[in-house]
């Protein structure tokens, strides 16, 4: 059984304002040549097909036309939700599409049925599992306690009673973060890795298709994989290299995984030196992010660079001056802001995004029994 396994399209994404639509459509019929030339059995995509639960209207054009590609392939696709998507979305018309071979997960409701497939080996039963936080598995297990991810995942697993001492391989495709991983800027992470799942979640699986993290990598060995995206979304992405991975499984517990390189139509790169050194280096399209190390700030430097390198993203200063200014602005501010702002300062900086309501208030409460005084 050959399978092709893809994630996190975030379809309709846009990278500092930078529309991705372009780079996605080209991106996504390369992976089509990639397919054509593989041949494989199916083809599963791990959540994230879109960048937003709402999409725009051309995200969906090209996620359709990816589609009518893949169903001229004679294939079978499995498509689950990710933490982007709109389940509900995800889900419509998945009953009318699974006999032209393209299979959605359906919007979890406490059951997930295999599809069985089968090649010269036996049968391989294949689980799609979308996106799930606790609150969305506890109300159909009442009697469970589940607290945390890895509960939520194991009850949807237990719930899905395989027999995993049967000859059928069993593979499983979902969307969650798992203890242990590799993240970059591009993703969406729980402080405190309180969305972590712990990877003995998935034990007896042949093998894991994963999708929610952006860099390609295994977790343990080649059983639990992420693919990473198909393109760079954040310069923390500069030095991956994109890829399509490739599963082959004979039978139960031979695996083998590879990769395909994808080589987009403009790459994510980031250059650092004086403004002279930067320009002579010629002409990019490339998306880039510039950091000039000239003490002295050049006059319209974005629009004079610009003209040679039109897809700049990040243009900043690496000098003697601009290192003084932070460290002074930083003890300066440290000293004006109270407690709370400093702790929610330090918060927003380390996740990159502010604190919650409900955290703001346990965090006044915590500061007011250490100061003893009301916040």
């Amino acid at each position: 059984m050959k399978i092709i396994h893809l994630s996190d399209l975030h379809l309709g994404k846009r990278v500092n304002e930078f529309s991705m639509l372009e780079e996605q459509e080209y991106i996504l019929k390369e992976i089509i040549g990639v397919i054509r030339s593989e041949a494989p059995d199916c083809v599963v995509i791990a959540g994230d097909v879109y960048d937003k639960s709402v999409p725009p209207a051309e995200a969906v054009t090209l996620f359709d036309d990816f589609l009518c590609s893949l169903s001229e392939l004679d294939i079978h696709v499995f498509i689950i939700s990710g933490n982007h998507d709109s389940p509900e979305r995800i889900a419509f018309g998945s009953r009318l599409m699974d006999g032209s071979g393209i299979h959605f997960s359906p919007v979890y409701s406490g059951e997930t049925e295999p599809f069985i497939l089968s090649d010269g080996f036996g049968e391989v039963e294949i689980y799609m599992l979308p996106f799930i936080r606790p609150i969305s598995v506890r109300r159909f297990f009442e009697s469970a306690e589940i607290s945390s991810y890895t509960d939520a995942v194991n009850a949807a697993i237990d719930a899905m009673n395989i027999d995993f001492d049967s000859p059928s391989r069993k593979i499983l495709i979902t969307h969650q973060f798992v203890t242990g991983a590799s993240c970059c800027d591009s993703e969406d992470i729980s402080v405190g890795g309180s969305d972590n799942v712990d990877s003995s979640a998935f034990d007896g699986f042949d093998y894991v298709a994963l999708g929610h993290l952006h860099g390609p990598q295994n977790i343990g060995d080649e059983r639990l994989r992420y693919c990473g995206t198909p393109l760079k979304y954040s310069f923390s992405e500069v030095n991956h290299v994109k890829s399509v991975t490739v599963v082959e499984m004979a039978e139960k517990g031979s695996i083998s995984v590879r990769t395909v390189p994808l080589v987009p139509l403009h790459d994510m790169r980031e250059l650092k030196g004086e403004f002279d050194e930067i320009t002579g280096l010629g002409r990019s399209d490339d998306y880039l992010h510039i950091t000039l190390t000239d003490e002295n700030e050049i006059p319209e430097a974005m629009g004079r660079l610009r003209l040679l390198y039109p897809n700049i993203m990040k243009l900043d200063y690496d000098n003697s001056r601009t290192r003084c200014i932070s460290e002074t602005e930083l003890i300066a501010d440290t000293r004006k802001k109270t407690p709370l702002e400093q702790f929610t300062d330090f918060y927003r900086q380390r996740n990159g995004s502010p604190m919650s309501e409900e955290q703001l208030e346990f965090t006044k409460e915590l500061i007011g029994e250490i100061w003893e005084e009301e916040i």
